[in-house]
Parts: structure tokens; C-alpha cells; sequence
């Protein structure tokens, strides 16, 4: 099996879920409900039970031994035990394109400390140097400010406008498309 990697910054610890992580994903999405709802896909019925997020820590794991994606949850070092947000690579497709999605959340108690920017920097060097991708699109709502600034401090250009997009909260959602690509890239 691939060692799942850990991202340690200055401030983060970044990295897959683990069986003993199970209250704390469920304690940061039903802590920041209100918050994300407008900005996440409905959730389904079980999302915060314990069998789904075995599941799905289960599933995270097998998707990435694969290379079909890789999703990561933000610790702050001075609360290790405690979830603070979480970023994710998903569709990755190898081949022809080397391509991946970048999604993202962030608790509202953590906002504007430049956690998500220093999190999704490590990331994006792994995604990039490791399972050498390409190219990173990454799309928002044109009303989520943070998000667009996110983006563009990490160096991500729009390439576009995408109307009735994503099934966001229920609704059809317009999104700005963005990518970012890997300037380094070689064929392995």
C-alpha cells in the first residue's frame, strides 16, 4: 500500500483521515452546517453518523492508492486532534491530460488567518511534484470572494464562466473556471 503523505507547514498539519478521526470530521461538519451549506452539495441523510465517515475514510484511502483522488483534512499544530478544514484533488485522470479538481473548506471560526492558502500551497506541491499532474482546475461561485482570492494568490487564472454549473444547496450554481498548471512537468 502507498504511505498516505502528511504535509507539516509552519502553522498546519495537512493529511488523509484516519478510523480515530471519525468525531472530529463529524464535530467540524455539524460545527460549520450553516456556514458551508451555501457553498457545499446537499449532504446525504447519514453524513454525520459514524458508518459513513468509517466508509468514507476507508474509501479516501482506496481512491488514493489508485490515483483517483486525494482528500485531506487541516489540523493547526497547536490542536492536532482538531479539524479545521479540508482540501481535496478529485477526477484525477492520468494519460493524456494529468489532470485533477481542487475543492475546499474552511470552519468560519478559522477565516482570514491564510490557513486554506498555506494548506492547499503544500498540497498543490505534492499533487504536482509527486503524482505528477499537470494541470489543477479549481471553480467558485462569483459571489465567494475569499475563495476567488484563495485562488488567485496560489496563482490560478480564470479561463472562463460556467453557467448552472455545480448542484450547490439544492441549486443550479454558476461557478468561475480556473486552472493552474505545472510548469515543470515531465512524462514519466
Amino acid at each position: 500500500m502507498i504511505e498516505a503523505p502528511v504535509f507539516v507547514t509552519s502553522r498546519l498539519i495537512v493529511r488523509l483521515l484516519s478510523q480515530r478521526d471519525i468525531s472530529a470530521v463529524i464535530h467540524y461538519y455539524k460545527e460549520n452546517k450553516s456556514f458551508l451549506e451555501p457553498f457545499e452539495p446537499v449532504k446525504p441523510k447519514n453524513f454525520y453518523n459514524r458508518e459513513f465517515w468509517s466508509h468514507q475514510i476507508d474509501k479516501s484511502l482506496i481512491e488514493f492508492s489508485y490515483d483517483r483522488s486525494l482528500r485531506l483534512f487541516i489540523f493547526r499544530k497547536d490542536q492536532p486532534d482538531k479539524i479545521i478544514g479540508g482540501t481535496n484533488f478529485t477526477q484525477m485522470i492520468q494519460g493524456v491530460s494529468h489532470s485533477c479538481c481542487l475543492g475546499y473548506s474552511l470552519a468560519e471560526s478559522e477565516q482570514g488567518h491564510g490557513y486554506m492558502t498555506e494548506a492547499v500551497q503544500a498540497s498543490i506541491q505534492y499533487v504536482f511534484d509527486d503524482l505528477n499532474m499537470h494541470r489543477i482546475c479549481a471553480n467558485y461561485m462569483p459571489h465567494n470572494r475569499r475563495s476567488a482570492s484563495v485562488l488567485k494568490r496560489l496563482g490560478f487564472v480564470i479561463e472562463g464562466y460556467a453557467g448552472d454549473y455545480i448542484l450547490i444547496n439544492g441549486k443550479w450554481e454558476d461557478h468561475i473556471l480556473t486552472s493552474l498548471t505545472n510548469p515543470n512537468w515531465v512524462e514519466r
